[in-house]
């Protein structure tokens, strides 16, 4: 559950990242908050140490509590800027360079700052072991056979219950149970397309999704996308006369821009994808990575035609290691149940069991609610070193509202691609803009994880790529 008084500070932290709440700017008294939000005084104190502890407000002795000044560079930082082109069907590029940055990014022995994952601190072993020793006890002897290649029941009730107490509703007979959220991607684009379709993705977009789809020999549609969004013009002109019968999309925090798409923008693109019969796979992964209060609603909860397959997993909420993603299969493609089921790799029975009574005992909300105040003083960390280390380069950084991904656009003199190669020589983790869509579009870009605790070792890496890229600016003076 959350706490009254970490859903207030919550609602108070946005206020302050968002500017609505100026830095210098006093806040009500204790008394006078607490009477105008009905609760008690308790609650106010708690909620105002929290925010204390966070470093967005500080208290002074006869005056009262005030917003604390950041960093006036932080505040002005402008988000990165995204070129216009042309959408056409084509390739995807670079697929070994994409697999060579990709097994790199996860070498455990270089500073993390490649893949977006969570630190180990903030993942919640004592709970996790509990609920696979509860679910261990409680478990039939029919958990031991073959499992069910849907998933276990168990599994997909709490998934339905728990998206249902966040405001949208996906029934249990609908809920598919894989090994991650990779793996329903592909399990859905084998299904819905075949060698050589084109899919239409925003760019941009998640590395991992365009190595998937040059593995699997399909051709993109790209679509731009910025820090505030998808361009919603181009999305419905690709879906009219591409070709293409399915997009994919993260409307919900995505990697690498980390934007949230807005109520009407999510009902827009459910109306489009109806429209123009044509499906829409939703990556909704970071969702519960939110810095608000309420986690946001997927595309999913507007999609009344059947247009819509949700996809998700706990890989960036709970564990990376925790192989346990799902899909959602609508009405009008239930007679696609038997095909998908042959794609799909059945996910060990007790480990489903484990997660099903992570969530029932609330040992799920619990983490989640404790999770949101740690990210955003660890994001606003972390913009605040890259901004202080990159002093004076020009530099522009994204400000995301969820999710821990950060998207760094230098001077179009740097390469990116060799600041990774300078940065793996130097046992540091990045990966390079480049990745992320096609004709070098992205090459003065780099995109860096903040899941873990920002370490002396880390800000040293992200003073290491900092001088070095004031080495090059000044060469190339």
């Amino acid at each position: 559950m959350v706490f009254q008084y970490q859903s207030h500070a919550q609602q108070l932290a946005q206020k302050i990242y968002s500017g609505e709440l100026a830095a210098g700017q006093r806040l009500n008294s204790l008394r006078q908050f607490a009477e105008q939000q009905q609760i008690s005084i308790n609650t106010a104190m708690n909620c105002y140490a929290l925010l204390e502890a966070q470093g967005l407000i500080q208290a002074k002795p006869k005056a009262g509590y005030f917003v604390c000044g950041r960093d006036q560079r932080s505040t002005q930082i402008s988000v990165p800027q995204h070129p216009d082109f042309k959408s056409k069907p084509r390739q995807v590029s670079n697929l070994e360079l994409q697999m060579e940055i990709f097994q790199a990014a996860n070498d455990p022995n270089r500073v993390h700052l490649g893949s977006i994952q969570l630190s180990p601190q903030l993942i919640p072993i004592d709970a996790l072991r509990r609920s696979i020793q509860r679910a261990l006890k409680h478990s039939h002897p029919e958990d031991f056979l073959y499992s069910n290649r849907q998933g276990h029941l168990q599994l997909r009730e709490a998934l339905s219950a728990h998206w249902a107490e966040d405001g949208f509703y996906i029934a249990k007979e609908d809920i598919y149970i894989c090994n991650g959220c990779m793996p329903a991607l592909s399990v859905l684009i084998q299904t819905l397309t075949q060698v050589g379709d084109s899919i239409i993705v925003p760019t941009p977009n998640y590395n991992g999704q365009l190595q998937l789809l040059a593995a699997l020999n399909r051709k993109i549609v790209e679509i731009p996308a910025d820090t505030a969004g998808i361009d919603l013009v181009r999305l419905e002109q690709a879906m009219q006369h591409s070709g293409a019968k399915l997009c994919m999309l993260t409307a919900n925090y995505q990697n690498p821009l980390g934007f949230c798409l807005s109520h009407a923008d999510k009902e827009k693109i459910a109306q489009l994808a109806a429209k123009y019969q044509c499906y829409v796979i939703e990556d909704d992964i970071y969702a519960e990575c939110s810095f608000a209060a309420q986690r946001p609603l997927p595309i999913k909860y507007w999609d009344e035609q059947g247009y819509v397959l949700y996809c998700g997993s706990v890989s960036k909420s709970l564990s990376p290691a925790y192989r346990v993603g799902w899909f959602s299969l609508p009405a009008r493609l239930q007679h696609l149940s038997a095909a998908i089921i042959t794609h799909n790799v059945a996910v060990n029975s007790p480990l489903q069991l484990g997660l099903a009574d992570f969530i029932y005992s609330r040992a799920y909300r619990t983490h989640l609610n404790q999770l949101k105040p740690r990210l955003i003083e660890q994001l606003q960390q972390y913009r605040a070193a890259i901004i202080e280390c990159f002093d004076p380069v020009e530099i522009r950084l994204n400000q995301p509202e969820g999710s821990y991904a950060l998207w760094l656009q230098l001077p179009e003199q740097i390469d990116g691609l060799a600041m990774y190669r300078y940065a793996q020589q130097q046992g540091i983790n990045i990966v390079p803009g480049i990745l992320f869509g096609e004709d070098n579009r992205y090459n003065n870009c780099i995109r860096l994880n903040a899941g873990h605790e920002l370490s002396e070792d880390i800000r040293q890496a992200i003073q290491c790529l900092a001088t070095w890229t004031k080495a090059q600016l000044k060469a190339e003076a």
